[in-house]
């Protein structure tokens, strides 16, 4: 793949096989960014799973980065005013389902109670393309409106492993200090270290790289979690 002459000089300023400690790594993503926009940080995590095996999970990052989203909660009765003085942008039920059967998607999460589901779940073509179809595996299926609403308005975010079981998750700005992404990146690994299969074996974390949405990836080195 041919790269440009400024990715090229920024390659060319560190050692490409070593693995750099989380910190370092952090920082040297900062110092390796060249474009004039503030550019994501973002986090490739290669996980060592069997074919049945998936891991997808919800973090809260210490440092946000991100505007506060909009958040959609269909639900009824009290249960919209309740949303709603938690915070969510909108509340409702099936006036709601309705302006998204007929194409809007003016939000960026979106919440369930478990009576609304049997209705929710025919958007599942419009809202599983968008990844914005509420799933009790990420707490957005629930009663507990108040405390979806508040850890969503906190910054909290879905992971989860793809088809190559990797993580790929944004985790900062090139803006930021590198303390502050360092503590993301640590916050990351150590909620996937806790997802690990009670059936994994070895290493259940392969490779992290840590790169800027321009810039080229670092190795990290993290400590290797104990064979089972």
């Amino acid at each position: 793949m041919k790269h440009g002459k400024k990715y090229n000089e920024s390659v060319k300023k560190y050692d490409h096989d070593k693995e750099y400690e989380v910190a370092e790594a952090c920082a040297l993503v900062k110092d390796l960014h060249f474009a004039k926009f503030d550019e994501t940080v973002e986090v490739h995590v290669r996980l060592n799973l069997k074919k049945s095996q998936s891991v997808r999970d919800t973090v809260v990052l210490p440092n946000q980065f991100r505007g506060e989203k909009k958040i959609l909660v269909f639900c009824k009765g009290e249960k919209e005013k309740e949303a709603l003085e938690a915070g969510a942008a909108f509340a409702g039920s099936d006036d709601l389902i309705d302006k998204v059967k007929g194409g809007w998607l003016d939000f960026d999460v979106a919440v369930a109670t478990p009576d609304m589901m049997k209705d929710v779940g025919k958007l599942g073509m419009v809202l599983g393309r968008k990844g914005l179809m509420p799933n009790p595996k990420t707490g957005t299926v629930t009663f507990d409106l108040k405390a979806a609403v508040a850890e969503l308005r906190k910054g909290r975010t879905e992971f989860r492993s793809d088809k190559s079981n990797i993580i790929h998750l944004a985790i900062g700005k090139v803006s930021m200090a590198p303390e502050q992404v360092s503590a993301n990146l640590t916050t990351l690994l150590q909620e996937i270290e806790r997802k690990r299969p009670a059936d994994a074996k070895g290493d259940f974390v392969g490779s992290v790289y840590l790169s800027s949405t321009m810039g080229p990836g670092v190795h990290v080195a993290q400590a290797k979690s104990e064979k089972r």
